[in-house]
């Protein structure tokens, strides 16, 4: 399994492969996220063919229990950023297929 990629790990590959600078991968970077993060906090979808589906997901509020003095207690609705990735996307993460065998 690969490794996590941090932000700073992402601006330079990102900076490598555009051939551009840290900093303007940097900016165009932060720039697609907050366009997305604005989007969707709005309630909009952001659709990337090929890659996935950025939403707003929704949870109803609930009633809960305190794990300290079993007291019920209300938990409010809250709003989350969700993703989908694509059927291409999934694909590509996918384990391989083992090869089937001879008879």
């Amino acid at each position: 399994m690969a490794e996590n990629l941090t932000k700073a790990e992402l601006v330079e590959a990102v900076a490598k492969a555009a051939d551009i600078t840290k900093s303007a991968a940097a900016a165009a970077i932060g720039c697609f996220l907050g366009t997305i993060s604005g989007h969707v906090g709005k309630g909009g979808k952001v659709t990337l063919v090929g890659f996935g589906t950025f939403s707003q997901k929704v949870r109803k509020a609930r009633t809960g229990r305190n794990p300290q003095t079993g007291a019920a207690i209300k938990i409010g609705a809250s709003k989350s950023m969700g993703f989908k990735a694509s059927k291409a996307g999934a694909a590509k993460k996918a384990a391989p297929k083992k090869a089937a065998k001879k008879k």
